[in-house]
């Protein structure tokens, strides 16, 4: 049921391989970082405008643009023809996809990012999968750990699921969106080409094609005061 296949066509990443043997597609978070250690060769074929930081531990690939001001601590993975905007700031254990888009004022910690993905505007991303062409609108948190540091669990139509893991984010299939200002609590998975509503706080499964729609009411009423 939440198998890698289930969320990600598994050739949207030249990383698939951190997928083998893995049952529940969130097993794979924890072999991100002994895959770096022992297959990234550090190396810089990019093009870096102004001075970004880029530490020793960091892969660039080709036609990808580093934008002065963001910081690339590593250990990272950074495919070909993505664009790594000013203020971005990726920590480490970070694996990113071909063009992808990683923005402003956003943060990136042990995820991997399928190819094409946009996280273009005030994202965070941590402990987190994101699939082809996946795109988190402006402002929208990962939120990686609960609030009384237990393990997470993810919810299911069966009953809580343990995880096992006591930092994990979300899972975001292929072709998923996410409105602005969105919160995914720790242990969210949102199925292939679904949809959440911007302003949203999600918990627990989406299916693939699905929409999570968020209702408001609002009060309109007339000023007491003279208005303006």
């Amino acid at each position: 049921m939440f198998s890698p296949s289930t969320f990600f066509d598994l050739d949207r990443t030249e990383h698939r391989v951190i997928f083998d043997h893995v049952e529940h597609v969130w097993s794979a978070l924890e072999k991100i970082s002994a895959y770096l250690q022992f297959r990234l060769k550090p190396a810089i074929f990019g093009k870096m405008v102004g001075k970004p930081f880029i530490s020793n531990a960091v892969f660039i690939g080709r036609g990808t643009v580093v934008e002065q001001g963001a910081m690339i601590k590593g250990p990272a993975w950074i495919g070909e023809d993505c664009e790594i905007r000013n203020g971005c700031y990726i920590r480490e254990n970070v694996i990113i996809g071909n063009g992808v888009v990683a923005g402003n004022s956003c943060e990136f910690k042990n995820c991997l990012i399928f190819d094409n993905a946009q996280i273009p505007h005030f994202n965070y991303v941590g402990d987190s999968i994101l699939g082809h062409r996946a795109h988190l609108g402006a402002g929208v948190i990962l939120s990686n750990v609960k609030l009384d540091h237990s393990p997470v669990a993810v919810a299911t139509s069966e009953g809580p699921l343990a995880t096992g893991l006591k930092k994990f984010g979300a899972i975001v299939g292929d072709f998923a969106e996410i409105g602005c200002n969105s919160v995914l609590s720790p242990g969210s998975l949102i199925g292939r080409g679904s949809i959440v509503y911007p302003g949203s706080q999600w918990r627990g499964h989406l299916p693939g094609g699905h929409i999570a729609k968020l209702r408001q009411e609002f009060s309109v009423l007339a000023r007491r005061d003279t208005a303006p």
